[in-house]
């Protein structure tokens, strides 16, 4: 009886303990736009990859709460006189998860496999301002060209082709993390799986399950891992946008980093100051294939983007979350000044019909004889309101266009892989605040964002001569000569600009708005 009894006391405090063990445990439910393509940092080019990645992994420089540059593995740095040169010098405390001393060594190996063509990377050009990086992968260089050098374990050197005033941006976009050497080494392209991945970060991938989750957990041998408040990280694919809103109004999300426009008011009404929306750095635009007979007459082109009303897409499409845009480049960005505008942005919309009507007359194209067209879109709700709306317009002018919709992952591995399309959307978020980051997406050797095949010499030469430019006013000057060029071709259809609608609990704290709309869990926190 004695026996029994005392047997059920210690199995009641072992209960309690794990119960509280349990409630102990800070566990941030994240929407997340949608799966990884690859948590790969060398082959990841999404978004909603960055937001995982960052999260398990810290670059040279990183972001802070508000989406400013600041101080990551490296802990300072020198700039030689001519802006060329770099030297950084790492933390001390900086280790693996698995205990390894992070060394300007793993560095160099990381930066050497983005650059080898044998990685396939499809974002290695972010990083082509550094020595050679450009010549390695394309298959011209030696991997050991790279101006990348360890002058101590503590201690980089990176040579630069050109000054570069946004290279510390650079540095913190997620092609920029470093890998860990002997993980790579030993597993190959299995070095990502959880039971294998060794991560710097202030976290470390616990699961990844496709179209489920991705769990992250505490990284113990982060360097600030004392004041990371949050211990496991649940990043659920959202895609459904709807969805993702009653998930979040069931109290099963903390945050999703998108929100229905179509529910703007319901919103506003509902959540209060739940729902945020904020300035953000991108471009929602459709790609307009160049190799197809019909689209490489710029007068087609023309036509089809004069037609666009982007003042109702912005505000009745998309409830007013977005700005009618006339420019590629998104206005505030950092050294430019005003973007080079469409000539028709200041028509009004009816005079803009009537022109498109009359160009796609001269192209040969009307009522009784159709252009017809295939829009291509990625899945939501708000992508396929945009798409119907534009179709709507276009029809007036004899354009008949057969919409095609496929899920986020598989419509840009489309698009990358240049399958066959006639217009297909895309957009694209500043990686860091330069114009050079949109204008660069068409340049004619940009295989992975050149969705349309455009090819200009003359446009390449003034990126190439803004990239060699080390006057910041003339620089700009340049890439606006760039995007005037780019203006007239329409190799992209701009349509609007992002503006950030993020759902966020009064449970979650530490959430800054940016332009950047970047949120690393390491700052935040939960109260119940």
């Amino acid at each position: 009886m004695y026996k029994s009894f005392r047997t059920g006391l210690l199995a009641a405090a072992l209960v309690a303990a794990t119960s509280l063990t349990a409630a102990a445990e800070v566990v941030y439910h994240r929407g997340n736009n949608a799966d990884p393509e690859t948590l790969d940092q060398h082959k990841t080019s999404t978004v909603y990859e960055g937001h995982i990645l960052r999260d398990i992994y810290e670059g040279l420089t990183a972001f802070n709460a508000k989406g400013e540059t600041v101080p990551g593995v490296a802990e300072s740095w020198e700039l030689s006189d001519d802006g060329t040169v770099y030297t950084f010098k790492l933390r001390d405390d900086a280790k693996w998860s698995n205990g390894d001393p992070v060394t300007a060594g793993d560095f160099v190996y990381s930066l050497r496999r983005i650059m080898n063509p044998e990685t396939g990377a499809k974002y290695a050009s972010i990083l082509y301002p550094i020595k050679n990086a450009e010549a390695i992968n394309s298959g011209k260089a030696k991997v050991e060209d790279l101006g990348v050098n360890a002058v101590d374990d503590h201690t980089l050197e990176i040579t630069l082709e050109a000054a570069t005033p946004y290279f510390l941006d650079l540095l913190t976009h997620q092609t920029g993390l470093p890998v860990h050497p002997a993980s790579v080494e030993k597993y190959g392209t299995d070095f990502v799986k959880p039971e294998n991945i060794v991560t710097n970060g202030a976290y470390v991938l616990a699961e990844f399950v496709p179209n489920s989750h991705v769990k992250v957990t505490k990284n113990p041998n982060f360097h600030d891992a004392d004041d990371v408040a949050i211990d496991t990280v649940m990043f659920y694919p959202t895609e459904d946008q709807g969805a993702a809103l009653r998930r979040f109004q069931a109290g099963e999300l903390h945050s999703n980093n998108e929100a229905p426009a179509e529910q703007t008011k319901f919103m506003r009404e509902t959540l209060g100051d739940q729902f945020r929306v904020a300035p953000y750095l991108g471009t929602y635009y459709y790609a307009l294939n160049h190799k197809d007979e019909a689209l490489k007459n710029p007068d087609v082109r023309r036509a089809l983007s004069m037609a666009i009303d982007r003042e109702f897409l912005a505000e009745e499409i998309w409830g007013a979350a977005m700005v009618a845009g006339y420019s590629f480049v998104p206005p505030g960005i950092g050294n430019y000044g005003e973007p080079a505008y469409a000539d028709y942005k200041d028509m009004a919309q009816i005079d803009r019909e009537d022109k498109a009507i009359e160009l796609l007359e001269k192209a040969g194209y009307g009522p009784d004889n159709p252009l017809s067209l295939e829009l291509r879109y990625n899945t939501s709700e708000n992508n396929k309101n945009t798409a119907v709306a534009v179709a709507d317009m276009w029809k007036p002018l004899g354009v008949n266009v057969s919409l095609v919709n496929t899920d986020t992952k598989t419509h840009y591995a489309y698009l990358r892989e240049k399958g066959d399309f006639d217009v297909a959307r895309a957009g694209w978020i500043g990686d860091y605040s330069d114009p050079q980051n949109f204008l660069f997406l068409v340049e004619s050797d940009n295989d992975g964002f050149n969705y349309a095949n455009y090819a200009n010499p003359e446009y390449d030469k003034l990126m190439d001569d803004a990239a060699a430019e080390t006057d910041l006013e003339k620089r700009a000057a340049i890439l606006k000569q760039a995007e005037a060029i780019f203006m007239r071709d329409l190799p992209y259809i701009p349509m609007l600009y992002y503006g950030s609608r993020s759902l966020v609990s009064n449970k979650l704290h530490g959430w800054e708005d940016n332009l950047l709309n970047v949120h690393p869990s390491r700052y935040m926190s939960i109260s119940e």
